[in-house]
């Protein structure tokens, strides 16, 4: 399985209130879990930088990834960098 880093920022616009967007991530969470059946969430990490939130995620088809990244985008009313994230080890191999 690859591993990916989505890197997002979430519109100013997209909640007025906290409680609105604990709702709001709910919602993004669960049409990601039943509209890409293929990605395997890793973890997710809120940030005090140029993004918002770091996720980092596998999957086999980059496919699910690209619909993953729509969803945040139309849904999650943010904006994503998605970067393929290879293990260290395995990059000096390939080097």
């Amino acid at each position: 399985m690859a591993t990916y880093i989505i890197l997002s920022r979430i519109s100013p616009q997209a909640f007025s209130n906290p409680g609105e967007f604990i709702q709001l991530a709910a919602q993004v969470s669960e049409k990601i879990k039943s509209e890409c059946p293929g990605v395997t969430w890793k973890n997710s990490y809120a940030t005090m930088g140029r993004f918002d939130v770091i996720d980092i995620v596998e999957a086999d088809d980059q496919k699910e990834i690209e619909k993953l990244t729509m969803i945040i985008r139309a849904y999650g009313c943010s904006s994503t960098e998605t970067l393929l994230a290879t293990p260290w080890k395995e990059f000096l191999d390939i080097v």
